[in-house]
């Protein structure tokens, strides 16, 4: 089975890179990728949940991850 990692960019997307399927809360697929998927963080995009660049300027993402 191929490796997924879930990246969390600095005031930018979570970037989950691997092959992955996303669904709703009802089990329907909105997205399937072989490769990356870029998902909103910060509530602007127009595409939720995937992210359109829309955090550009506007979001303070920076997270520390807990110790």
């Amino acid at each position: 089975m191929a490796e997924v990692t879930v990246n969390i960019r600095d005031d930018g997307p979570l970037l989950v890179q691997g092959p992955c399927v996303l669904k709703d809360q009802a089990g329907n697929t909105v997205r399937e990728s072989d490769n990356m998927v870029a998902l909103c963080r910060c509530g602007l995009s127009n595409t939720k949940p995937m992210c359109d660049g829309s955090h550009t300027d506007n979001f303070d993402g920076t997270l520390n991850p807990p110790d």
